[in-house]
């Protein structure tokens, strides 16, 4: 335990975020908002090739406000990926409206298509139609889009697509979180790039984000003195943030190679052990590797992911199983569930190793030689 930590997925900064820190101190823009909070809309937009983006303080206030703008209400149905994180889901339930869990499929690990063309059409056939549907691309690579977008044209239900975890992927071309009617990015410190916290909220549609911007704001009218017709929620990014933001938008490239590197060493050093198979590489677009995600057949390694992770912490190395679905979680396990079946057995066999972009090949090999070690012909 004397070896430093090796966290699974760390800040790293990139030396320039310094320099807009300063600025922002020089010239008193701290808080509220600011010029850095303007550019970093602006670059953030071209870079994912969107008409219009919101800085906000988190991706889960990003979720919130696009459901909000949505129209999501109490007693709707939202569908979502079961095989997510919790902020992916907790937003709908705020809102009062119940969220429907979606299997996965093996090609992405992401959202299953074919259900979700199933269940909207029976939802449709017994009159109750999903008010909106939440693909979340996981672990940096894109859910299949166009069968969701289909479908949901065909019966005009607004999808808002939760891309915190894929800056930087592609979907045949185009980055994930720019097909729906919005979509979310998270800055959160254990992102491909972060603000320490933060978040995006995207569309192509400008009165959706300047409807968005001013709810952000605690849906201040334009008066001179405060006056307000609607809820609102302290939801923006400070102008200090924002230029961090800007120094690591500047790297994401840099970071989007190095996890594809990481991820690239350990397929070719554990991937000839018999029972460790990688998440894929699905063929419609480019996976980030913001995570390199692992799957343990106990049979064939001689251990099942537990030892293995138990192993790498004993070593001072964070590493942590795949999404627990949220059709397991106590909090949401009333809530109807489509399938189920391979998001569990993902859970079940499924392990993240450390990933940051600082890595270098001494860290990789620390990782490497454990999971070696596990292994029981």
């Amino acid at each position: 335990m004397n070896r430093p930590r090796l966290y699974l997925s760390p800040p790293h900064m990139s030396g320039r975020e310094q320099y807009y820190i300063q600025e922002a101190f020089a010239t008193n823009w701290i808080a509220p908002l600011g010029p850095h909070v303007n550019a970093f809309e602006q670059e953030f937009a071209a870079t994912v090739a969107t008409s219009h983006a919101l800085t906000l303080n988190s991706g889960t206030a990003a979720l919130h406000l696009a459901l909000i703008l949505a129209g999501v209400g109490s007693g709707d149905e939202v569908l979502v990926s079961t095989l997510t994180f919790s902020a992916s889901v907790n937003p709908i339930v705020y809102l009062g409206a119940r969220p429907v869990f979606i299997d996965s499929e093996r090609t992405s690990w992401n959202l299953d298509p074919a259900l979700v063309v199933e269940t909207i059409e029976r939802k449709v056939a017994q009159g109750r139609p999903p008010k909106a549907v939440i693909p979340v691309h996981l672990y940096g690579q894109s859910v299949d889009m166009e069968p969701i977008l289909s479908v949901c044209d065909r019966y005009a239900i607004p999808v808002i697509e939760d891309a915190a975890e894929a800056l930087g992927s592609s979907y045949r071309g185009k980055a994930p979180g720019t097909f729906g009617k919005a979509g979310i990015y998270s800055f959160n410190g254990n992102k491909i790039i972060t603000t320490s916290g933060g978040g995006m909220l995207v569309s192509d549609d400008a009165d959706f984000i300047t409807h968005a911007r001013k709810l952000a704001t605690q849906a201040r009218d334009p008066a001179p003195h405060y006056q307000h017709s609607e809820i609102g929620y302290n939801y923006r990014l400070s102008n200090v943030l924002a230029g961090i933001g800007r120094a690591q938008l500047e790297v994401l490239e840099e970071r989007v190679q190095a996890r594809r590197r990481n991820c690239t060493y350990y397929q070719q050093t554990i991937g000839d052990l018999p029972g460790i198979t990688f998440m894929p590489e699905a063929p419609w677009g480019r996976h980030t590797r913001w995570l390199t995600a692992i799957t343990v057949d106990p049979v064939r390694f001689g251990a099942d992911r537990e030892a293995i992770r138990l192993a790498l912490e004993a070593e001072n190395i964070e590493a942590r199983p795949v999404w627990k679905p949220m059709h397991l979680q106590p909090i949401f396990a009333h809530y109807e569930t489509v399938g189920g079946v391979v998001a569990e057995d993902l859970f079940d066999r499924g392990l993240c190793l450390p990933s940051g972009s600082a890595m270098d090949s001494s860290d990789l090999e620390r990782v490497v030689q454990i999971v070696r070690s596990v292994h029981r012909p």
